[in-house]
């Protein structure tokens, strides 16, 4: 589940639009920036998100789950030529880590957009899309493999056949799990006291991967919608 810079993540057609009756802190002022935050400042202002953001999605994890370990660890890659991106993953023990790296901290523009990348990876972990896109890759390995089967295919076509259809199925659901992501993103980005809508134009500022078919990532468009909509939910106006 890689954000891609940004990430791998979510929104079922049929998801949970409800939110959060919590009442949230005051929205963070949007403070429009053009250019990269300064490399003190960026780290400064991750560290301030990441106390900010980190007990709302706990709190959020733990209101829309049971029996999962909602303690999520956040930690900045080591390797300082990583190229930018954020993704959540499991530690050995289960628990949930969401790693960024340098280069996107430093890509950043604003507070904002720290917080709605670092709240839709923990809405990945909340979800439960890593266990999903495994579960999915590996129905369509079986279904692959046993059609090649069927119709004679040597060991190596269905090996083959295992690979391409653990991809075709991992990436069924991508686009629908990046928009999921991105709505219950959104709503813990708000109740962190950020500002999601600010925090969206992030995609502004990378490639749009189109509508392509089987592709990991929706348009930006849908993302941007995505968090339009979830805002207007929250009374968060343009």
């Amino acid at each position: 589940m890689r954000w891609l810079i940004v990430g791998m993540c979510v929104a079922l057609a049929g998801c949970d639009t409800t939110v959060s009756t919590t009442s949230p802190v005051p929205v963070a002022t949007p403070q429009a920036r053009s250019v990269r935050l300064a490399p003190d400042q960026a780290r400064q202002s991750f560290r301030q998100v990441v106390r900010a953001v980190e007990p709302v999605a706990e709190r959020e994890c733990k209101r829309r789950t049971s029996a999962v370990n909602c303690d999520f660890k956040i930690v900045v890659d080591p390797n300082r030529k990583a190229p930018p991106n954020a993704y959540q993953s499991l530690d050995e023990t289960g628990r949930p880590v969401i790693t960024f790296t340098t280069a996107l901290i430093g890509d950043t523009r604003n507070a904002n957009e720290l917080a709605f990348v670092l709240g839709h990876e923990a809405a990945h972990h909340i979800a439960n899309h890593l266990s999903r896109q495994q579960g999915n890759a590996l129905a369509g390995a079986v279904i692959f493999a046993g059609l090649t089967a069927l119709t004679g295919g040597s060991t190596s076509n269905i090996q083959a056949a295992q690979e391409l259809g653990a991809m075709v199925g991992a990436r069924s659901y991508s686009k629908d799990f990046e928009l999921e992501a991105d709505q219950l993103g959104t709503i813990i980005t708000y109740y962190a006291g950020y500002n999601p809508r600010v925090g969206a134009q992030f995609f502004a500022r990378i490639p749009d991967p189109g509508d392509r078919f089987l592709g990991t990532h929706p348009p930006n468009s849908d993302r941007i919608e995505t968090v339009r909509r979830t805002s207007a939910q929250l009374g968060l106006g343009g």
